[in-house]
């Protein structure tokens, strides 16, 4: 089932699927295979552009070629939850490499954070070095991944808009 987006039609959401998977493709290729001439597609894509649907174009890395296939996620406590407090753990979960993801969470942790390292014992160092020591920390809990079992885009599979 494909998701219902307000303001973009079968092919605007179809430049958003084939983008996801291949941002380097050519219009003349995108057009082919949304099925539009190459003008509309690349008024389209534009449009998608200027109106900011489509943020940026960047290269995908796989982290375990890397050798960062150690995932945590953290469940964060803050000691103040007020908007300074806020501010001020945001800015610094920013600059910690490590952290792929920081999400503030509705429930009896403030936030949740996707932390990618090489090793247990990296982790543990950058849970003891930089996690535990950002602003307003008042306790973490970690949970260790065994496998990606799913992550993948907006998007799912290709389907036929024509």
């Amino acid at each position: 089932m494909q998701a219902n987006f307000p303001g973009l039609d079968r092919f605007d959401q179809a430049i958003l699927k084939v983008l996801s998977e291949d941002g380097r493709m050519s219009i003349a290729d995108l057009a082919r295979r949304i099925g539009l001439s190459k003008s509309p597609t690349q008024a389209r894509l534009k449009r998608l552009e200027a109106e900011g649907i489509i943020t940026g174009y960047r290269a995908l890395v796989d982290p375990i070629r890397l050798g960062l296939d150690h995932v945590a996620f953290v469940e964060v406590r803050l000691t103040d939850t007020r908007e300074k407090a806020l501010a001020e753990f945001n800015a610094a979960v920013r600059k910690v490499g490590e952290i792929e993801q920081a999400h503030m969470i509705a429930s009896n942790f403030d936030y949740l954070l996707k932390v990618r390292t090489h090793s247990m014992s990296e982790y543990r160092a950058v849970l003891a070095e930089k996690i535990s020591s950002l602003p307003h920390v008042s306790s973490t809990s970690t949970f260790v991944a065994m496998e990606a079992v799913k992550e993948t885009g907006l998007f799912g599979p290709l389907e036929n808009v024509s």
